[in-house]
């Protein structure tokens, strides 16, 4: 079986910023465990169930209950061992410090519990925040592979999405039919949020005012879904009109890495002057928060300038609806859509070259549906570089 393993250069690379990090953050830790799926993969190239032990001053090891077979199979790891249940883990231990690192938000009470009958600490401390900032700098592997994947959802929506648009299709119909298309072409099949409760295939897809619909999504559109179950893909019964606009805001993903683009499309109608003209503003707002994509600006500065460029009279429904908006513009994606760091006010620290940002300033248009757009970007030394393609006026297709 041909299974394309992260080099363990790449890995040894992402496993000493993460103890660098860590030495910064906590300059007492000892044991630090890590157990979340998307945490173990990028400091080991797989995901299983078990836990990566990584023990200040020594190697670390990868302790894989289900499947250590494929574990091995898919990673370049130097150390991963088999394991029946933590007493495996415990035994290879010794003596143990009194606190362990943990990635929290990964890890369940009852995992947590499991793991107290083989090994006790006193305290337990979180590791989330050090993990979050590891990962926001990506490495020029991660960078490659993230390149690759915003050039061909770049090409997809701009050439071959047009053509799938017939009247009278529907929203789950498109959903469908966009997901074979990107599958075709190396789409990963997932779109990983951190956030709880957002379970996506690819994205929001819909025709007039369907991305208005409220959701749990954190983010400025919604969309109805095929049942409250699952809100995902589109509507069965929401059907395509002439004048109607046509919302994609998509995840594209190679090997693990998910690049965020939007783009809005006028059916076989163009807009009144009124709705194009909230659409053109929305990307100056977007260039124009790309332009200080730079590493050493506050994300927090970047929000400020664009809020504060936002005409008046389409203030209260900047990223959103009167009354349901969200307090971003952007937001940091890689293994996770949704990662560090976020454009928004409470954002203090830096930028570093490396950093992707997906930047989205969009407005909702009650009767009309939502405007705006979207790009991943590269955060360099000089500026921005888009990875998704240029910003796009409304696209009018006959």
């Amino acid at each position: 079986m041909n299974i394309s393993k992260i080099p363990i250069t790449e890995l040894k690379t992402r496993m000493e910023r993460f103890v660098s990090l860590m030495d910064r953050a906590y300059p007492e830790w000892e044991l630090c465990a890590i157990v979340g799926g998307v945490n173990m993969y990028w400091l080991s190239g797989t995901i299983c169930d078990g836990m990566l032990i990584i023990r200040r001053g020594e190697a670390p090891v990868l302790w894989a209950r289900r499947s250590y077979e494929r574990a091995v199979m898919e990673s370049a790891f130097e150390d991963v061992r088999p394991m029946r249940s933590f007493r495996d883990a415990a035994a290879s231990l010794g003596k143990l410090p009194e606190t362990l690192y943990l990635d929290t938000a990964e890890a369940t009470l009852e995992w947590y519990g499991l793991l107290s009958k083989h090994m006790s600490f006193n305290n337990t401390l979180s590791v989330d925040r050090v993990m979050l900032n590891a990962r926001a700098v990506k490495t020029p592997y991660e960078i490659d592979i993230l390149t690759r994947a915003g050039g061909i959802v770049n090409r997809l929506l701009t050439e071959d999405l047009p053509k799938l648009l017939r009247e009278g299709m529907t929203e789950a119909e498109l959903g469908a039919e966009m997901f074979s298309l990107f599958i075709e072409n190396g789409y990963h099949g997932l779109s990983r949020f951190s956030m709880r409760n957002t379970d996506v295939i690819m994205g929001h897809i819909g025709f007039g005012e369907s991305p208005l619909c409220p959701s749990v999504f954190n983010g400025a559109s919604g969309t109805v879904g095929l049942c409250p179950a699952a809100p995902l893909l589109g509507s069965r019964d929401i059907r395509l009109r002439e004048g109607d606009l046509v919302y994609i805001d998509v995840c594209f993903g190679l090997e693990g890495y998910n690049t965020d683009k939007t783009l809005i499309y006028s059916y076989k109608k163009r807009q009144s002057p009124e709705i194009e003209d909230a659409h053109n503003h929305c990307l100056e707002l977007q260039k124009y928060a790309a332009s200080m994509l730079c590493a050493g600006t506050r994300p927090s500065d970047i929000y400020k300038a664009v809020c504060g460029a936002v005409r008046s009279e389409l203030r209260e429904r900047f990223m959103g609806l009167p009354g349901d908006t969200v307090p971003f513009i952007g937001h940091g994606t890689g293994l996770y859509v949704d990662e560090y760091p976020v454009i928004a006010g409470s954002f203090n620290e830096p930028l570093e070259a490396g950093m992707v940002i997906a930047v989205e300033p969009k407005m909702g248009i009650k009767g009309v549906g939502m405007v705006g757009g979207e790009n991943t970007y590269l955060v360099t030394e000089n500026g921005a570089v888009s990875l998704t393609g240029e910003i796009r006026e409304l696209i009018l297709v006959q």
